[in-house]
């Protein structure tokens, strides 16, 4: 199965062109007001509509409430629920009645992955690198080999400093079922860069092919 590529942080028409263009699966729009890359649902709305209808979208919340999430994800008409905060198990499968749900977890040492089991209703788990202060976009890595041991426990996506650079071996210890990339394709925060979304593609199609 090849590996998907979602391109996270969204904040302008110009780069969700450019993402889709360069032949990503997924884009992410952040909804959390204190993130660098943070858009207005009404601003990710004129952008979905415009987005051809094989490209996913996913929303980032961060410990929002359940109506606002919902409210959101249908004004903007969102395919899926990315939820970077302290959400429980309940939160997650209460949400999951009504879209598919990412969650994500801030890869530490000593993080102990059977904490996952607990969430049983995510439909993927997104495997970030940890920061004191940032929920995303935070350009830290983690021991990838926590990646590959994730996927007893369901569909893992691997993301925090992720680029063109690293993806492939990235891809090559944890054989995931997507990456995600914010900042290791941006020119600064919420502006993307042409020439970094098309090397990460490149590198990332170098990989599907050892796969097929």
């Amino acid at each position: 199965m090849m590996v998907r590529v979602k391109i996270c942080g969204i904040t302008n028409w110009t780069d969700a062109r450019l993402s889709v263009d360069a032949g990503v699966d997924a884009l992410g729009f952040n909804f959390f007001e204190k993130s660098p890359r943070y858009i207005t649902p009404a601003d990710a709305r004129t952008i979905v509509r415009r987005l051809p209808r094989h490209i996913l979208t996913a929303g980032v919340f961060v410990n929002a409430e359940f109506a606002v999430v919902l409210r959101i994800a249908r004004d903007v008409d969102l395919n899926v629920l990315q939820l970077h905060g302290d959400e429980s198990p309940a939160d997650v499968g209460e949400l999951s009645d009504y879209y598919p749900v990412m969650k994500a977890f801030r890869m530490r040492h000593g993080f102990d992955l059977k904490r996952l089991a607990r969430f049983g209703a995510a439909d993927a788990f997104l495997l970030d690198g940890f920061d004191r202060k940032q929920r995303g976009g935070t350009g830290r890595t983690f021991d990838w080999r926590m990646g590959r041991a994730a996927k007893k426990y369901g569909p893992v996506v691997i993301a925090g400093g992720l680029t063109p650079d690293n993806v492939a071996d990235a891809i090559a210890q944890t054989d995931p079922f997507a990456v995600d990339i914010c900042s290791g394709v941006e020119a600064r925060p919420g502006k993307k860069d042409r020439q970094q979304l098309n090397a990460l593609m490149n590198a990332v199609k170098s990989t599907r092919k050892h796969r097929a």
